[in-house]
This record gives C-alpha cells, structure tokens and sequence, in this order.
C-alpha cells in the first residue's frame, strides 16, 4: 500500500515536461509572456498561405534587413522604457544622422578655411552617431536637470532634431552618396548594400547592437541599475542607484542607435532626406511593447524587442506582399499596437492576481497549521 501511494505521487513524465515547460506560471500566463513569439509564428504561417514567395530565402533575407533598422531603434528604446521613460525623438534623429553623413560625403564647406571638406567614411560614421548621442544626452539632461517629462522633453526634441535637419539641408535630398574615389570618402554603401558572407551588413550591424546591449543589460552592474530604477525609482535611489546617470545613458544610447539605424538607410538608398524616420519611434515603441515591455518600466528584454521588431517588420512586409493598401497598413498597425498594450495590461492583472491568490493560499496555510496546534494541545 505504501509503495503503491509513492508511486502514485510520483509526477509523470508529462508533469514534469510541463513544469519544465511553465514552471510555476499557469498556460495563460506563459502564453502571455510568449505572445511576442507567438504572433510572429502565427505571422509566418498566414502569409506563407496567402503568398508563395513569402518564405523563399531571398525574401527572408530582403524582410530581415528592413526589420534591422527598426530592431535597432527598438533596442534604444527598450533600455529608456525599461526606465520609464519614453524617447518619441528617434524618429528625427534618424532624419537628421542621414542628412549629417549627407552633408559631409558631398562636401563640407569650411568657410572659416576657404575650402572644402570631405571626411572618410569613418569619420562620417562616428560624426553621424556622435549626433544621434548628443540628441540623446539633450533628452537626458533636461529629463535628468529640470524633471522635464521624458514624453515633453522627447517631443519636443523630436521638432528641434527634424528643424535641424531641414534647416541644414534647405529642406533638399542629399542624392550620389556613394562617394568618389579620388576624394577619399568612398565605401558608404557598404553599411546598408554590401553582403558580406552573402548576408547584408544591415543584418550584422543589428547582430552585433543586440549582442552588446544583452550583455549590458544582462551581464553589467549597469543592467540591475536599470531594472531597479524602473521598478521603482524612489527605492533604488535609497539604496545608492545613481538613478540620474543611468537615465542620462539610456537615452544617450537610444540617440546612438537611432543615429546608426540613419545611417543604415541613407546608405542603402544613397541619398539622405530630412523626412526620413517619420513616425519610426511608433514602430520603436511598438515592437518593445509587442516584446513583453511593460510602459510603466521595469520589465523587459532583448530578446523580446528583437521579436517584436519582427513582428512589426514581417507584419509590414507581408501585408505589401499580398497586396493590401497602404492605408489598412496602418489601420492593422495601429490595431496591433492597441492590442499589444492590452494584452500587456492582462499580463499585469494575470500576475497580480495569482500573487493575491498565492498569499491568500499561504494566509489559509498558516491558520490551518495554528488550528492544527491548538487542536493538539487540547
């Protein structure tokens, strides 16, 4: 009888695939927690059906590309939401990187000098990021200094970046960037046309920024400094979180990235506009929330922006490719980004209530185990 009891507990095989599976959450909310990938599979098998030329390698390729400038964005944007905060400038500061390296492949006029400047490719590249920091550091500062909110301090650096843009380059598109051999300043297209290993550089610039933003997050005291700071700020400047620098980086990071993914475009269209970038940081901020980020901060992760950015990009993608008009694009886009802020709201209500479920079970423990005392004494 005894054995036959033990064995009878003993978990099954099933059990325990799905305890390795859930662990200690309920299928809702590992589905939950999954939706991200989940509607990209989803994504992946409808347009598969509507459309052969979907899955074929060359147009996975041609989507990842388009999806590498957005998983940048949504990469700096991941690490200000984690905060709290929100950066609504990497839009313009896309326009205004591509209009910089525009401006100096084409010629640099150094009136002081009477002459005319063309930097190398390099030079152009740090320069151009340099810029998207410096938008950055301009969000940090008055966030940081004069507890501006990041959602007004961010708006309104996103006019003053796209003025800045429209003003340098008169308005007027920036064509030939490829540059000239006998000025030095050739090999732009180098970041968003050439194909090393046979995949696009585009490609490889998004490997590496996920890379090195994983090991900040996940790796560096800087990482729990950022996760403190979003869950609660007031706490973890108590316990000696410089909560003003961190926030200070994250948005100087998030003008870096947006200052690299202009770059990217600019150099795979050969040409700069001022427009370029508008209404990115929606795509950004989408793909982080479609990621499991949650608005309030303190949640989120690499891989999840990475899904999300895929989401949105193949979403893009497939709907062009089965022939849907621009203007329901941006109907479902819209629709898409209403649902990812539900669900992440569900998500929140999911994990409160079975936290007040658990404490109510161990409140029910601890009665019953007092009760069981008091019996046995008397």
């Amino acid at each position: 009888m005894a054995q036959t009891a033990t064995a009878a507990a003993e978990p099954t095989f099933a059990d325990r695939l799905r305890k390795g599976i859930l662990g200690d959450r309920t299928a809702g909310e590992f589905l939950m927690d999954q939706r991200a990938f989940v509607a990209l599979i989803v994504l992946v098998i409808v347009f598969s059906l509507l459309s052969d030329a979907f899955l074929t390698p060359t147009n996975m390729i041609l989507m990842t590309k388009h999806v590498a400038y957005n998983a940048i964005l949504a990469l700096g944007m991941l690490l200000v939401i984690v905060t709290g905060g929100i950066d609504l400038s990497v839009g313009s500061t896309v326009g205004l990187s591509g209009i910089v390296a525009g401006v100096m492949l084409q010629g640099w006029e150094l009136s002081v000098f009477d002459t005319t400047a063309y930097p190398a490719v390099w030079v152009v590249v740090i320069i151009s990021l340099a810029v998207g920091g410096l938008v950055g550091a301009l969000n940090g500062w008055m966030i940081t200094r004069f507890n501006v909110a990041p959602f007004i301090a961010t708006l309104g650096t996103l006019y003053m970046a796209r003025g800045a843009a429209l003003l340098i380059s008169d308005g007027a598109t920036f064509p030939r960037l490829q540059g000239e051999a006998e000025l030095g300043n050739t090999g732009f297209s180098f970041i968003g046309v050439e194909r090393p290993l046979g995949i696009p550089t585009a490609i490889w610039i998004m490997v590496i920024f996920a890379m090195l933003i994983a090991l900040l997050v996940t790796r560096t005291r800087f990482g729990r400094w950022l996760y403190a700071t979003g869950g609660n700020e007031r706490a973890a400047g108590l316990s000696g979180v410089p909560v003003a620098s961190v926030k200070m980086r994250v948005y100087i990071i998030s003008g870096v990235c947006a200052g690299m993914a202009g770059l990217i475009i600019a150099s795979e269209l050969t040409s700069a506009a001022p427009q370029t970038g508008q209404t990115f940081e929606l795509n950004a901020i989408a793909a982080v929330v479609i990621g499991g980020a949650s608005l309030s901060g303190g949640r989120g992760t690499v891989k999840g922006a990475l899904i999300g950015a895929f989401v949105i990009g193949f979403l893009s993608d497939g709907l062009v490719l089965v022939g849907v008009s621009s203007f329901w694009q941006t109907v479902i886009k819209g629709l898409v980004i209403v649902l990812a802020v539900i669900l992440d709201q569900g998500q929140e209500r999911l994990k409160k209530a079975r936290a007040a479920a658990q404490a109510a079970q161990s409140v029910r423990r601890e009665l019953d185990a007092r009760h069981a005392e008091a019996s046995a004494k008397a």
